[in-house]
């Protein structure tokens, strides 16, 4: 798991098991957000089992799947809640953590400035500067 930290209160990554879920609940955080829909590979587990790991573990669950339909303001929608439904860290996965940050950031237009959103991104390695437009409107 190569956990990224965005800020204090998210963090991403690509794929977890449901054997990752313990480590994510020994450094603190609260939730899981799924962003990958099912059966997007062959080797990747099904989220219920990560939910039920993460449900086992007491952690929050909420599966927000990103595919080829790409983003929309429901999804948008849904992850804002999410996160702020959540008192502690939330962390979120796909398959290489860029659904998931893409979604944050977009969950975070209106809340936070579009340049300090971009710089949070990529200094967790994802550049966002492409959703510029989209972020500066409230």
């Amino acid at each position: 798991m190569d956990l990224k930290r965005i800020n204090d209160h998210v963090s991403v990554s690509g794929q977890i098991y449901p054997e990752d879920v313990a480590t994510l609940k020994s450094l603190g955080f609260t939730a899981i957000v799924n962003n990958r829909p099912d059966g997007e590979s062959p080797d990747q587990p099904a989220g219920a089992e990560i939910e039920v790991a993460a449900k086992a573990a007491g952690l929050a669950y909420y599966a927000i799947p990103l595919g080829r339909d790409g983003v929309n303001p429901d999804l948008v929608e849904k992850t804002k809640a999410a996160l702020e439904g959540n008192d502690g860290p939330v962390f979120c996965f796909c398959r290489s953590g860029t659904r998931s940050t893409t979604l944050w950031a977009l969950s975070q237009a209106g809340e936070m400035d579009a340049s300090e959103i971009i710089s949070q991104a990529a200094e967790a390695g994802y550049d966002m500067s492409h959703l510029a437009g989209m972020l500066s409107r409230s």
